[in-house]
């Protein structure tokens, strides 16, 4: 499914299981919310969620899919699989859970973005005949104005090409910035309804551009201080955690795909042109490589998982200074070696 077709995603019955991945969280949560509220809508008041870290019990979901509640008659299972991979007892479960789907469940799963390993093995077959697949793919540069001028629209805000594009240029393919500045352009331009660049530009902040981006960079760059100071500067003018989680995990998941590109032969700079790294950047993005080993980039990215369930309130931590690990650890200052992982995993709740 497209990211422009989640306005209106379901028709007919509700399915018995819903499968939903990718790597743009915005879009992720708006099908899980599209679907949960049509599931409310058909008498599913019980909600139950399950973090399937490293070593989850599936058992635990079973027990819950089989026992009755007081309160409600059919109820929601959301199981969140921050690895991609169920394992192979949680891929058991869910090829047994298909063949024997109580009316009385719905079961959600939510993943980030399939490879092709996982889309190919049994259990993504199996559930791909037995319910609904929702495959998010990333809005590119290409359709990002489109993406924006659908999102204005349905504000009840219309804008001309070159408002649009300026938008689009503040936010530089983040859609949770973009949409975050769309509610704000609700509140700032009152009656008026038409917009056009001028105004943009004078109701949207720079702050997606100049400081998520910029803090990217310096991390990238090796500068921690500086990166260290971006941050600071966010949090002090309010911006969401979840948009700095964002553009940092975006990062990480290219510089581990271009590693793994390179290693395998590919020429770095082909390998970083089709991951989508602008010619500009190929030189950070180089030297990050050159720093840090795979095993540190797959740490990190483990570590934002961790970050993410403390942003959704799932764990007792602050989320601004894991998230300063997390630059500083990118931009070179202490960072995480393989021998530190048991330890860096447990203080994070990462899988």
């Amino acid at each position: 499914m497209k990211a422009e077709q989640l306005a209106n995603p379901w028709e007919g019955d509700l399915s018995p299981f819903y499968l939903v991945s990718g790597d743009e969280p915005l879009l992720v949560q708006e099908a899980c919310d599209s679907i949960r509220a049509a599931a409310r809508a058909t008498g599913f008041d019980d909600r139950e969620v399950f973090e399937a870290a490293q070593h989850f019990d599936w058992v635990q979901v079973l027990n819950e899919a089989n026992s009755l509640s007081l309160f409600a008659s059919r109820k929601i299972l959301e199981v969140r699989l921050p690895s991609g991979k169920p394992g192979k007892d949680g891929g058991r479960f869910l090829q047994e859970y298909c063949e024997n789907i109580s009316p009385d469940n719905l079961l959600l799963l939510v993943l980030p973005r399939l490879d092709r390993s996982a889309t190919n093995s049994a259990w993504f077959k199996t559930l791909d005949n037995h319910g609904t697949v929702i495959q998010i793919w990333p809005v590119n540069a290409r359709q990002m104005p489109q993406w924006i001028s659908q999102r204005l629209r349905a504000a009840g805000i219309e804008a001309n090409a070159q408002a649009i594009e300026v938008l689009a240029e503040r936010v530089e393919g983040n859609l949770l910035a973009a949409s975050q500045e769309i509610e704000k352009l609700k509140l700032l331009i009152g009656e008026q309804k038409n917009i056009d660049a001028e105004t943009m530009s004078s109701v949207v902040s720079d702050s997606a551009r100049y400081s998520i981006f910029t803090l990217v960079d310096r991390a990238l760059a090796g500068e921690s201080e500086a990166a260290a100071r971006t941050l600071y500067g966010l949090r002090n003018e309010g911006t969401e955690p979840l948009a700095v989680l964002w553009a940092l995990t975006r990062e990480l998941r290219t510089l581990i795909k271009a590693e793994e590109q390179m290693a395998a032969g590919e020429h770095g700079s082909a390998a970083l042109q089709r991951l989508g790294v602008w010619q500009q950047r190929q030189g950070l993005v180089r030297n990050a490589l050159k720093r840090l080993k795979p095993a540190q980039l797959n740490l990190l990215l483990r570590q934002t998982a961790g970050i993410d369930r403390a942003i959704k309130g799932m764990r007792d931590a602050c989320p601004w200074q894991e998230l300063n690990t997390v630059v500083l650890s990118l931009s070179g200052k202490n960072p995480i070696h393989p021998n530190n992982l048991r330890l860096a995993l447990r203080e994070s709740g990462a899988p």
